[in-house]
Parts: C-alpha cells; sequence; structure tokens
C-alpha cells in the first residue's frame, strides 16, 4: 500500500544517506543441471521419507519417561513409522534432490562460507530466490538459513523504520510501528516482537488466536495448525491500510493447485503484503524465506540482523532446495496425495480432519506420555507435546502426514489411536482439527 511504501522509501533513502544500504554480490557458479527426472508416482526412496530406526537405548529412554517401568523393550525392534515430521510431499528422500546436493557438493564442496553479504551468496542462491518469488507471485524474495532467522529478519526491519526516521533519538510512541499480532503465532514472529519492544521501536497489540472481532477493535494461527481467517484479514487490510505480513511455514508447496501456499487457496495473493516460509518442511530440505518487493527486500537485508550476522546456506542445500521446487511443480500427484490422506483418516476416525496436521488432545502430561509409549510399541513415532510447547493439561498427540505414507500406514496408526479419539476419551479432550 502507498503509505507503506512511502515510509519503507524514505528508511532506505536515511541507510543510503548514512551509507548502509546493503546489497547481496552474487558468485557466478555453473548453472545447475539439467531438469531432473520426475515420476508419475511414488518409488521406492518414498519409504526412506518415512520409514525411521530408534537404537535400543533412544526406546528404552523413551518408554521410561513418565517413570514407568520398562519391562518389554527388548521385544520392540526399533523400527518405526515416522508421523512427526514436517515432510509433508515426501520429497527429502526424492532422487533429485539426493542427485542435486551430491552434485554441487561434489563440484563446489560447501561453497563459500560466510554470510550472503559478504561472500555467502552465489546465482544457486540467487535462482532459487526467483523460483520462490514466482511461486508466492511476488516482485522478490530474500533467502535466509532457516524460517526462525527469515521471522526475526522482517521484525526486526519492520521496527527499524521508526528508528531510521527519528533520526538521532528513540522514536516517541505514536511514532513507533504498531504490530498487531495472534496469541498463537510461532515462537520465532514472539521473540522478534520482544525485541522490537525492548529496543521501544514498536507497540505490540496480542489479538485472541483468529479472532477478527478482537483484532478490528484492537485497531480502531503453530501447534495445531489451523488457518488464519484469510478473507476477514483481507477486509480488514483494506478497511485498515495495515500491512499485512503471514508466515506460511506449513501451507507452502501443500496448499494451492500450484502449491503457492495459503494465500494461493483463498485467492489473496495480492493482499499479501509479505510472505514469510521455510523450506525444511514440505520442500524436504533446509532454509527460510521472505517473498516481498524488492523495495522489502533492500530494507531487510540491510536491517534484518538474522540474515545479515548468519552464514548464508550450503550450495548443496540450495541446489537440493532448487530441485525439490522443479519436482513439487511436476509431481503434482504428491500433493493430491497428501490431501486424500487426510480424507481417508477422516473416513477412518469418523473426525472432521481437513489438514495433514492432526491435534489430539489428551490432557495431563502423563496422558500424553501414555500414549506415545504406546504408539511407539504399535511401531509408530509420534512424539508427545507438552509444556511449554503447550498450554498445561493440553497435551497431545501431533500427528502428521505425507504424500510418503500408504494407506495401510495410516490404517494400522488410526488402529492404534482407538484410546485417544474423541469419542473413545474423555469429554475435556478433542480433536484439534486444522485446514492447510
Amino acid at each position: 500500500m502507498a503509505q507503506w511504501d512511502a515510509l519503507v522509501d524514505a528508511a532506505l533513502a536515511r541507510l543510503e544517506a548514512r551509507s548502509l544500504l546493503r546489497a547481496t554480490r552474487p558468485i557466478a557458479l555453473a548453472s545447475p543441471p539439467a531438469a531432473p527426472e520426475t515420476f508419475a508416482g511414488p518409488g521406492p526412496w518414498d519409504r526412506a521419507a518415512v520409514e525411521i530406526r530408534l537404537d535400543h537405548g533412544t526406546l528404552r529412554q523413551w518408554l521410561a519417561e513418565g517413570g514407568e517401568t520398562v519391562e518389554h523393550e527388548e521385544n520392540l525392534d526399533g523400527n518405526l513409522i515416522l508421523f512427526s515430521g514436517n515432510d509433508y510431499m515426501g520429497l527429502s528422500s526424492h532422487p533429485a534432490v539426493r542427485e542435486a546436493a551430491a552434485k554441487a557438493a561434489q563440484e563446489y564442496g560447501m561453497g563459500p562460507r560466510g554470510s550472503a553479504l559478504i561472500c555467502g551468496y552465489t546465482t544457486y542462491h540467487k535462482l532459487v530466490e526467483e523460483s520462490l518469488a514466482e511461486l508466492k507471485k511476488k516482485e522478490d524474495c530474500l533467502l535466509c538459513p532457516t524460517g526462525f532467522s527469515a521471522n526475526m529478519a522482517v521484525m526486526t526491519a519492520l521496527g527499524s523504520i521508526s528508528s531510521l526516521l527519528a533520526v538521532g533519538r528513540k522514536p516517541a510512541e505514536d511514532e513507533r510501528i504498531a504490530i498487531f499480532s495472534d496469541a498463537l503465532n510461532h515462537a520465532s514472529i514472539i521473540d522478534g516482537i520482544r525485541l522490537l519492544e525492548r529496543q521501544q521501536e514498536a507497540l505490540v497489540f496480542v489479538y485472541k488466536h483468529c479472532d477478527m472481532f478482537h483484532l478490528d477493535f484492537l485497531l480502531l494461527f503453530s501447534m495445531d495448525g489451523d488457518f488464519a481467517p484469510f478473507p476477514e484479514l483481507v477486509k480488514l487490510r483494506r478497511k485498515y491500510g495495515f500491512l499485512l505480513v503471514i508466515d506460511d511455514a506449513h501451507g507452502t508447496l501443500v496448499c494451492g493447485e500450484n502449491g503457492g501456499g495459503a494465500a494461493e487457496l483463498f485467492d489473496c495473493e495480492n493482499d499479501i503484503d509479505i510472505n514469510v516460509g521455510t523450506l525444511s518442511k514440505a520442500a524436504g530440505c533446509q532454509g527460510g524465506f521472505i517473498a516481498c518487493s524488492t523495495r522489502w527486500k533492500s530494507l531487510i537485508q540491510s536491517r534484518g540482523r538474522s540474515f545479515i550476522f548468519s552464514t548464508a546456506l550450503p550450495v548443496p542445500v540450495v541446489a537440493s532446495v532448487h530441485a525439490a521446487l522443479y519436482v513439487s511443480r511436476k509431481e503434482v500427484w504428491r500433493r493430491s496425495a497428501v490431501w486424500r490422506h487426510v480424507q481417508y483418516f477422516a473416513s477412518l476416525t469418523k473426525v472432521d480432519i481437513t489438514s495433514p496436521i492432526i491435534s489430539i488432545v489428551v490432557g495431563s502430561e502423563q496422558a500424553a506420555l501414555r500414549a506415545g509409549r504406546h504408539l511407539l510399541r504399535s511401531g509408530f513415532h509420534v512424539t508427545p507435546i507438552r509444556p511449554p510447547t503447550v498450554p498445561p493439561n493440553s497435551c497431545r498427540l501431533r500427528i502428521t502426514l505425507s504424500a510418503s505414507h500408504s494407506s495401510d500406514d495410516i490404517k494400522r496408526l488410526v488402529d492404534a489411536l482407538t484410546p485417544w479419539l474423541p469419542d473413545k476419551h474423555s469429554e475435556q479432550s478433542y480433536a484439534a482439527v486444522s485446514k492447510l
């Protein structure tokens, strides 16, 4: 929006006047190899994304959590089906991803080791940024070491506007950026906001989770994975002219016809000003990104400390991301498989599950640990989620579905879950359903 563009332009002008405007200078590497081979359906490599093994010591430690006496761990071989990862598309084990990383490592090792503004940024990084900008329908993109650092960089750059425009002094209250944050936002967003508060660069207002009435009032979303109410957010953005920043960590590559994420699903890509995401979930690799306008990119790479002072992603990792993005565009059956598994899980449990992230709240820590041990003995890796990640007495089993799972995997999981499904458990427990 025009008023935000004007603010960013003014901040950039101040940086330029002080010779503090920064830009990346890519080190030239040979172009990635020709388009990798893709496939019409799952292959044996897909099982590597969900079949894992725990050694005897780890099994014994897990089963002993909560004070239970371990008696039968010797009967377990340690082979498990993983239902607690974030590799929704099953790309981490794809041959194209493996080969891209291996070839880049053979040619360049880990690549130049330094921050992106010094020497760590290469033409491979630039290619991935261009691919992500296209995916998110944004003018530009900034590649970051992690999704956490991406959110922190956005927050610190946002707060720096106030300081840059209040020359030589701390900004007054009415000059600070006002941030309105969902109560259940990710820790990386919360930490960034706390930093801005300490630096007196922002005023922060926390609204109840997905409560647009509360947000509207203040103006005059991780563990459960539910959607932010995008249509309502867009209406409020148009009403008040605020900057709309989203963290689409779990939606990227999973949602939308082209994998563009939640904004594509809700047909509101043009109403999102800054789209933050991760490459360590559905992309099956590592890293984070910020899809935005070129002016916002200039500000973030000049003032986003978690970007500026972090070593850039290694070239083999970036090469694997480039391959994963290509595969996700070509193997559209993977996205279909995720949603088919969601429907199958729902049909078996009779619970209105509409997401590959399923949280089944069981209550106390002891109940969650007991459920986790039962699933472990049944051959499934499902980690109980406990405080401080979730509030006391809302401990849960967090289950994630992947394109690499089979229908038989899901059927056996549901059989093992039966004692903890809503109609089998106490009235205080419930399945926190979500839509990604």
